[in-house]
């Protein structure tokens, strides 16, 4: 088993997290590692196994709770493990698979787990598997399912990637199918056939002309959209296509429901067959919250919206506010190319640090 040392500086902890690797459904590894490392190194923590997730937590009685959530699998390896170093000071840079998403705030997490023993907070910190792949693997509703007390408290802070500032809420998302019909003839006799493919002339040019809205919540600018994301049809070179599919993806902002969301994209598209596929609530920011109003106090006042989709939202559905705070840009997560600015690491590990100590 790899050994991890948790007390040692959070760049170095975050090399040892990215060079063992945990594709999803592959996590086992990096979970004993980081299993037998809390267990060792942070004994003031309650630490408990489920499945390939680790849970650890403080119990001292403490008026608030914080949950810091943070996955440990990556997408899969694309030439970019190990890990290695360049640059120095300032300047220095760690590249390797996960190091953005998501090991650099696992390692600040880790960190703190170890060196943090008497948080002004009672603290629990979730390790969780399974996270880049589809919504019914993630470990996060399985411990909501067989453990739900540890998902429980003031605040959760989750480490995704967010340039070392605190991104609140996030977006809700919702992905839909416009199925066409048409008639199939030979192309040599079209004018027998329905060609459902250019049949979707008229929703692509809604789409077009679609102007999305730009919500204030508490302060911050949600930006929504309606996108197509895929279109199929078509059964040969000489066929008129009797079939075909649009498939859209709209991100609203969190002051709207799921249903409000679908009713939204079912006007747009009126008249039409439209499927939802799936779709997930966002998070409101909740910046009113005492306890994320000091996290951001420790952070600079620097706070900004989540424009995307993020585990925070399973936190907001169990009514607790949410943010998401970690270093690394999260445009190079699931790159070739991926590289975290140490700055960074550090940078958020003093912040929250200094949100539990002080």
């Amino acid at each position: 088993m790899p050994s991890l040392d948790l007390r040692c500086d959070p760049v170095d902890l975050t090399a040892a997290l990215v060079d063992i690797a945990s594709v999803s459904g592959e996590e086992r590894a990096l979970a004993d590692a980081v299993e037998d490392a809390l267990r060792r190194q942070a004994p003031h923590l309650e630490v408990v196994r489920n499945g390939d997730a680790v849970l650890a937590r403080t119990n001292t009685g403490r008026a608030r709770r914080v949950v810091f959530a943070g996955h440990l699998d990556t997408v899969p390896v694309n030439d970019n493990l190990p890990s290695r170093r360049t640059g120095s000071g300032d300047d220095e840079l760690l590249h390797g698979l996960g190091s953005v998403d998501m090991k650099g705030g696992d390692a600040v997490f880790l960190h703190l787990a170890a060196t943090v023993t008497q948080p002004r907070h009672d603290v629990t910190f979730v390790f969780y598997d399974c996270e880049e792949v589809e919504a019914a693997r993630n470990g996060l509703g399985r411990i909501e399912r067989e453990a739900p007390e540890w998902l429980h408290g003031d605040l959760a802070v989750v480490g995704e990637p967010s340039n070392a500032a605190v991104e609140a809420g996030c977006q809700g998302t919702l992905r839909a199918e416009i199925h066409l019909d048409g008639v199939r003839a030979h192309t040599a006799r079209a004018w027998m056939g329905t060609n459902a493919i250019h049949a979707l002339a008229e929703p692509l040019r809604r789409l077009a002309r679609y102007e999305a809205r730009v919500v204030d919540i508490d302060g911050l600018t949600y930006r929504e959209g309606l996108q197509a994301v895929r279109v199929s049809g078509g059964v040969a070179g000489n066929v008129v296509p009797d079939e075909a599919v649009l498939a859209v993806n709209h991100r609203f902002a969190p002051d709207v429901t799921p249903e409000q969301a679908e009713e939204h994209v079912r006007k747009v598209f009126e008249g039409y067959d439209l499927t939802v596929v799936d779709s997930s609530p966002g998070a409101l920011p909740g910046l009113s919250s005492p306890a994320t109003a000091e996290l951001v106090r420790a952070a600079g006042g620097r706070v900004a919206a989540k424009l995307g989709w993020t585990d925070v939202a399973r936190f907001a559905a169990l009514g607790m506010p949410a943010v998401n705070f970690g270093p690394g840009d999260p445009t190079l997560a699931h790159t070739r190319q991926e590289h975290v600015a140490a700055k960074e690491i550090r940078t958020v590990a003093e912040v929250l640090r200094t949100f539990l100590a002080t």
